[in-house]
Order: structure tokens, then sequence, then C-alpha cells
């Protein structure tokens, strides 16, 4: 990675590192072979983003109920809210891709740039200490935490997706696991979701099936808005 990328990635994150290679570690795409890749680090950051969040939303909702917080931290917390906060900070072209992921645009699916984003946090968490995490995770989600009002707006994407159906008299959602890849510590979940009268399937991924189910019930819900 050259200097200047760093130093506008820096820039963006408004984290310095003291430990350069944690950066590029966490933009590292096990695509590019090798054995060191940003997957550990995801892992680690995405405990820390769904712990701070929540911890958040605990002390700036004191009336919430756990239902309440629990969609709450869904919407802040996924595969789309992470990657466009990628966005913001401008990884997906500093991404370290092997070829197959540079020929079919991997530094912009949200599925990459979301992990990505996840693993820049579990790294400025190992550089900086939890603090820094916390005060970085806290200046970045402002304007979404400033935004939310009610329980009825922010519905996570499997209430969203069962309420759009029973709308329209259709049938409710089916959820599948179809496979889970990786180590008992870090597994990787797909999930299918099934609408009967729906010819496709929509398929989501995450670390956990509850986070695989709702990125599944997002891309249902997004095919059928279209």
């Amino acid at each position: 990675m050259e200097k200047l990328s760093t130093d506008k990635i820096t820039q963006k994150l408004g984290y310095e590192f003291k430990n350069p290679q944690l950066l590029k570690l966490s933009l590292t795409h096990r695509s590019v072979g090798g054995g060191e890749h940003n997957e550990r680090l995801e892992f680690l950051g995405d405990g820390v983003v769904n712990f701070v969040i929540a911890e958040i939303l605990y002390h700036q909702s004191p009336q919430a109920t756990e239902g309440d917080l629990s969609r709450w931290r869904a919407t802040l917390v996924n595969r789309d809210s992470l990657a466009e906060l990628a966005k913001e900070m401008d990884l997906g072209p500093h991404l370290l891709l092997g070829p197959g992921e540079i020929r079919s645009g991997g530094s912009t699916r949200h599925s990459i740039l979301s992990c990505a984003m996840e693993a820049v946090i579990g790294a400025i968490y190992l550089d900086g200490g939890f603090d820094a995490a916390r005060e970085r995770i806290k200046c970045w989600y402002t304007t979404w935490l400033d935004s939310l009002s009610d329980a009825h707006s922010h519905k996570d994407p499997k209430t969203l997706l069962q309420e759009h159906l029973q709308s329209r008299k259709l049938p409710l959602p089916v959820y599948t696991v179809e496979r889970i890849e990786g180590e008992a510590h870090q597994q990787l979940f797909t999930v299918s979701c099934f609408v009967e009268g729906i010819a496709e399937k929509a398929i989501g991924q995450g670390t956990s099936r509850r986070r695989a189910e709702q990125d599944a019930a997002a891309s249902m819900l997004e095919a059928l808005k279209k």
C-alpha cells in the first residue's frame, strides 16, 4: 500500500495507526492468497461494533424495550449499513484483492466492503484499544444514531419483509440454512429466503444464522420492490 493511499484512508477514518500493517491487513481480502487476510480482524470488529452500538442505544434510549434495541442495532449493523460506511471511508479503491475479485468488481461488492469495514474496526481496536474504537464508531454513526426516532421506523429486514408480504396477502417467507462454512469460532452461514409464488430465492450470508436471515430478507425485499 502506498504512503499516499494510507494517508487518504487514515484521514477519512479519522484515526492514525501506530502499526500501519494492521490497516493493510484489514484491507486484504482472502482472494489475494498467501494466508494473510482480514477475516480474523473481521471477526473481532464484528464483536466490537455490535457491542458499541448496543451500548450507545442502551444509554441513548432508556425507555426502549429489548425488542426495540435489537431492531435498531440490526438496522445499524448489517451488511448494507457497513458497506455504506465503507463507501464513506472510500475503502473500495484501496482493497487488496485477488485477480478474480478485481475482474468481478469486488471493490464495490457489499459483502466485501462490509467485511472490510468490520476488519478496519477490529484493527483500530487492536491498535488503539477499546476507547479508540468506540470513539470512531460513535463518530461514524452519529447521523444514523441521531435519526433514530421510534421503533416503528427502524424495523429489521425480516419484520419489514413480513409486513410487506402480509399487506399484499402473500405467504410468509421460509428461511433455510443452505450451508455453514468455516471453523466453529468463525462460521459463515448461507441462508435462502423463499416466498411461495415468487420464482427466485433470495440468498443471504452472515456470521450467524440471524444475520444471514436478515441479509436474505433484505435481498428479497429489495427484489420484490423492484
